[in-house]
């Protein structure tokens, strides 16, 4: 068996005992069959040390183990950029993403990205990966992502987070002063017309969710905690629009510019169980300068 140490391993119990390897790791630890599979052609699979095959039949108290990690070219560029690591270990790559920085390359941003930034910091180490963020937030919001060092952690949390069981929290400065201490927006989202990137709250859009609590209130704008519920594109800021309280500087959704230039939301917390321990984590991203601030000026006004 290989000697790399990023292995995934259980101890079958009594119930699996005459279980298939593979309806183990498909029911009850949601392997997707694309992982799956893909540990059926790298022969990575091994019982109590050796080779096995995953239609095989488990017994109580052997050790499936699996090798999880493989060395991958990305086609993403690497860059020697700043990386603010929130977190890091074999299987995850936390980080707080600055202001102004788009999370994937794509046509119209192909470099000093967040993903040009993580391979060129892998390959500096010696390591060969595939770039997979697990979310994406917006150019200008600041804050936690997340990125899997594998295609198992990725897939294990997609399924965390596909189920809702990733619980992600936003703090943000809005217009005005919300009478309600808290309160939820629950309305569907859709693409604007003749727009492809503003969104618009709509009927026939998709189901959109928003808890909001008012952490303090200043004469001209209100500071706002956010957990969501369902990950639209431009969730919290089309919310924001919905109820008459604009981000601050997010022109886009009619927010004011004068205080700040950008979109007031920072993605602060990410609250999740760890792909192969099953530990709680929680990942924190302090305030960017811009919203420190932020927060001197409205104090004073």
């Amino acid at each position: 068996m290989s000697s790399d140490k990023t292995l995934w391993e259980y101890r079958l119990k009594p119930e699996d005992s005459g279980q298939k390897y593979l309806s183990i790791l498909k029911h009850k630890f949601h392997f997707s069959l694309k992982v799956l599979q893909h540990l059926k052609l790298g022969e990575r699979v091994w019982v109590d040390g050796r080779f096995t095959y995953l239609t095989a039949r488990g017994k109580e108290g052997e050790l499936l183990s699996i090798q999880l990690f493989s060395e991958e070219d990305s086609p993403i560029q690497g860059e020697n950029l700043p990386l603010a690591i929130l977190y890091e270990d074999e299987y995850l790559l936390a980080v707080n993403k600055p202001v102004g920085q788009v999370v994937h390359p794509n046509r119209r941003y192909p470099a000093n990205t967040l993903g040009n930034a993580v391979i060129g910091y892998w390959q500096r180490k010696g390591e060969q990966r595939l770039y997979r963020p697990i979310h994406r937030i917006d150019r200008n919001t600041s804050g936690v992502v997340i990125i899997a060092k594998n295609q198992f952690a990725h897939q294990q949390l997609a399924y965390q987070l596909e189920r809702g069981h990733i619980h992600k929290r936003y703090y943000g400065f809005v217009q005005g002063c919300l009478q309600q201490n808290n309160g939820t927006i629950d309305s569907p989202i859709g693409l604007a017309p003749h727009s492809f990137i503003k969104r618009q709250i709509q009927a026939e859009g998709e189901p959109a969710r928003t808890d909001y609590r008012v952490i303090c209130r200043y004469s001209e704008a209100s500071l706002l905690e956010f957990i969501l519920e369902t990950g639209r594109t431009h969730q919290i800021r089309v919310h924001c629009e919905g109820i008459g309280h604009p981000l601050l500087g997010d022109d886009l959704y009619g927010g004011e510019t004068s205080l700040i230039n950008r979109q007031a939301l920072h993605s602060a917390v990410y609250a999740f169980l760890h792909p192969v321990t099953g530990l709680p984590l929680v990942i924190r991203a302090p305030f960017p300068e811009d919203f420190k601030h932020l927060l001197k000026v409205l104090r004073k006004i």
